[in-house]
């Protein structure tokens, strides 16, 4: 009886040890991580649209295309600057 009681304490012992010791590495956020985050978090704020873009430009600062309206009202995802050869 007192050797399987050993046994037993020994095993728990060693698994209970052995869980303790295996956490996950922590490692910091990349940069583009950390973007990733704040944008996600920014699209559940609930802001109007204007905000929202204003929001957006700040966490992406320069890297962001220039988007705005076409003279139809449509969508234009296309940089302001006129691409050579190609007329608009």
């Amino acid at each position: 009886m007192n050797r399987t009681f050993a046994v037993l304490l020994l095993l728990t012992a060693t698994l209970l040890g052995g869980c303790a010791s295996s956490s996950p590495e922590l490692r910091p956020y990349t940069a583009d991580e950390t973007r990733e985050l704040a944008l996600e978090a920014l699209n559940r704020r609930g802001l109007s649209f204007d905000e929202y873009h204003a929001k957006k430009a700040e966490l992406l600062g320069s890297s962001q295309k220039n988007v705005g309206f076409d003279d139809q009202g449509q969508m234009s995802a296309e940089r302001f600057e006129q691409q050579p050869g190609r007329s608009s």
